[in-house]
């Protein structure tokens, strides 16, 4: 076996949905070795980096990785969570996923949702006749992941030659008067051979899967330049797929969209605020995040995560009771990108079977709180949930 995966279980839940993400990918018939590395808030309250040397170097190394999640906080709670020495030093806390897609140049970011039956959080409705639907949805978001507003170009009180160079566009006059520290200001920043990038994928996506459409939800009425360019070079793709229809929408339409008639779109490609919002939307419709997984792909390096994140809510529940679900399709992607798909469909199967069964269910596909009296609801929990998987196995 020389396929190494990088194993980063990060914050909270991370550090138990990954374990039980590991064990199902290992008994689905995945080889590999694995080595674990630390990312995220612990390694910030303990030497003011988020995102230390060693998993960077094991990242370029082995090329996989598998993220639990990680803890990201306000700058205020950032500087109380360091360590006495080092406040005030000019340590500033930056999400470490953020900083691994910009370095690893992850910019497709895939977030496929489909939904199991017997699934009594996926989305359903109420017909003229009072019968309840429940439509299979199958639906994958193509988000643009190093680009936008998250690319983090932005200030507080921006400094004189900033507003000097905003001072020259027309429609910054209503904000010339306007105080230093009343005024914050983010650079949208999209270009166009990234645009081309994660459209590509998602023509190349819907081709591989039979599907005969790509929307590209934008908001180029209003984001003439920014979205437009998008636009622009969606349609230069488009023109390199010609069995493939592309879908030009505003962002708001596929939302409306998303919550009455979801069946009627299957690829969706975005920026990186629009992306990240409609992929959380398109998980809840489809078990909640409880199921949701994504991929960050970038020219050598692959990142696969489960999109829930480390839910300090969860702190001190015990036994744990966050669903692994999401952390094992994340592994399932993993599967597949190292080409091995049979793993990943054995994977989903399982989970599919443990779904449909409906004898094991955790605290999210109850609508239960996440508080400590979810089992005794009847709430399964993660090793629970992971033992009835790895059975079907």
């Amino acid at each position: 076996m020389s396929r190494t995966v990088v194993v980063l279980p990060g914050d909270g839940i991370g550090r138990v949905v990954i374990p039980e993400a590991v064990r199902v990918l290992e008994a689905a018939g995945f080889t590999a070795h694995t080595v674990e590395a630390e990312i995220g808030w612990s390694c910030w309250r303990r030497d003011g980096e988020p995102l230390p040397g060693r998993t960077i170097a094991l990242l370029e190394q082995h090329r996989l990785g598998l993220l639990g999640a990680v803890t990201s906080k306000s700058r205020a709670e950032a500087e109380a969570g360091l360590p006495e020495p080092l406040r005030g030093t000019g340590h500033t806390y930056r999400s470490p996923i953020l900083a691994l897609r910009q370095r690893f140049g992850l910019d497709v970011c895939v977030r496929p949702c489909a939904s199991f039956p017997g699934n009594p959080v996926n989305f359903v409705r109420r017909l003229a006749s009072g019968a309840i639907e429940e439509p299979a949805l199958d639906l994958t978001v193509f988000r643009q992941n190093t680009e936008d507003v998250y690319a983090g170009v932005e200030w507080i009180d921006p400094p004189p030659a900033v507003r000097a160079a905003l001072a020259l566009h027309p429609r910054f006059s209503p904000f010339l008067s306007t105080p230093g520290a009343d005024l914050a200001v983010a650079a949208r920043i999209v270009t166009r051979d990234a645009s081309r990038r994660i459209v590509e994928a998602a023509f190349r996506y819907a081709a591989a899967r039979g599907k005969t459409s790509v929307v590209l939800a934008e908001k180029p009425s209003v984001l003439r330049e920014t979205s437009g360019l998008v636009e622009e070079a969606a349609r230069e793709v488009a023109e390199r797929h010609p069995g493939i229809e592309l879908r030009s929408m505003n962002v708001d339409a596929v939302v409306f969209e998303l919550v009455r008639r979801p069946e009627r779109l299957g690829v969706i490609v975005a920026t990186n605020l629009f992306g990240d919002i409609l992929s959380d939307a398109v998980a809840g419709l489809t078990g909640g995040l409880g199921f949701a997984a994504s991929a960050n792909l970038g020219p050598k390096i692959a990142l696969f995560e489960p999109t829930h994140g480390s839910a300090p809510s969860h702190d001190g529940i015990d036994p744990p009771i966050a669903n692994p679900a999401g952390a094992m399709l994340a592994a399932a992607l993993l599967a597949e990108h190292a080409g091995e798909p049979l793993p990943a469909e054995r994977i989903r199967a399982a989970i599919a079977r443990v779904v449909a069964e409906g004898r094991v269910r955790t605290y999210d596909m109850l609508r239960l709180p996440a508080t400590r009296e979810a089992i005794a609801q009847g709430a399964a929990s993660t090793r629970e949930m992971a033992d009835a998987i790895l059975a079907r196995l």
